[in-house]
């Protein structure tokens, strides 16, 4: 099923750490001047005003400090229309993390996300930004987090994102299934579909590691890719009881008015500033932390 013949619906699927790099829901400000900042903000002054942004939005920081987990995280694109739409998902209310907030599909990245083959590989010039500011870096952990967000999206919303009719590989599946079993089925359910993933046309959009002594950290990486992308699609993930409630396809500036965190609205805002210039993998990639006490935005 195409883009197209999707947006504007109302689907329904489940979500882990989507907005993985902070977990405070919009709405806790302290006065109106924290209203999001980017109306009417030009484009050489919207880095600035969004870091600023971040750092004024309150956050719990007392818990114990933790390492951030590798995460990836997919955020599907229709441009069919002169105003893009975004897919984001719901999180069910009863949830101790984040709840009832607006997401991206995405979660962890795992050890098995390294074998899996592709129709079409990373740009290169997404590969090189993937492997910078990176512990141990290599082409292989690169793809690793560009195959995690695909498989998230999936595990979330049965969204397929890959080649139609593409064979998988006579040498699938592994010999190491036995390690990483519930991966090595769902990757099963694209080939039975005949679907295999294709990579080359995700956009590393940006990377946000959360702060420090917050309930869970996690280094995202933010990925796009146009909604052209869905090659298949399962029934039944979604429902009153999953994790997400609903998935809903939002024109960029509604989306941006949602009951989001920090980091999704300052990635949505990012997002809408690189579409605006040419959605082209050439435009460097923010890189959102927390350094000395502050969030600090420099660019990969």
């Amino acid at each position: 099923m195409t883009g197209a013949a999707m947006a504007g619906g109302v689907m329904r699927a489940t979500s882990d750490a989507a907005s993985a790099a902070d977990t405070q829901p919009v709405g806790t400000r302290r006065d109106a001047d924290d209203a999001f900042p980017i109306a009417d903000v030009a484009p050489e002054d919207l880095p600035a005003r969004l870091t600023a942004w971040l750092n004024r939005s309150d956050r719990d920081m007392t818990s114990q400090n933790l390492k951030p987990r590798d995460a990836a995280t997919l955020i599907i694109i229709d441009r069919t229309e002169a105003i893009p739409k975004v897919l984001m998902g719901r999180r069910h209310a009863g949830l101790k993390f984040m709840p009832g907030v607006f997401v991206f599909p995405g979660g962890r990245v795992e050890p098995a996300d390294r074998g899996v083959p592709a129709a079409g590989e990373l740009d290169p010039r997404m590969a090189e930004r993937l492997m910078l500011e990176t512990q141990r870096p290599s082409l292989t952990k690169a793809r690793a987090f560009a195959i995690a967000a695909v498989r998230e999206t999936f595990e979330e919303t049965g969204l397929m994102l890959g080649r139609a009719e593409a064979p998988w590989p006579a040498t699938w599946p592994p010999a190491t299934r036995a390690a990483a079993p519930n991966d090595a089925v769902l990757w099963d359910r694209f080939a039975n579909a005949g679907v295999l993933p294709d990579l080359s046309g995700l956009q590393l959009v940006a990377r946000a590691i959360t702060p420090p002594r917050r309930p869970r950290r996690f280094d995202a990486r933010f990925f796009a890719v146009d909604a052209t992308a869905i090659a298949g699609r399962v029934d039944g993930i979604v429902g009153p009881d999953a994790e997400l409630v609903e998935l809903v396809w939002m024109p960029l500036d509604d989306a941006e008015r949602l009951d989001l965190s920090p980091i999704t609205k300052t990635v949505l805002a990012e997002l809408d500033h690189r579409i605006a210039r040419g959605f082209t993998p050439d435009l460097p990639v923010p890189f959102y932390r927390f350094v000395r006490g502050r969030f600090h935005r420099t660019e990969l």
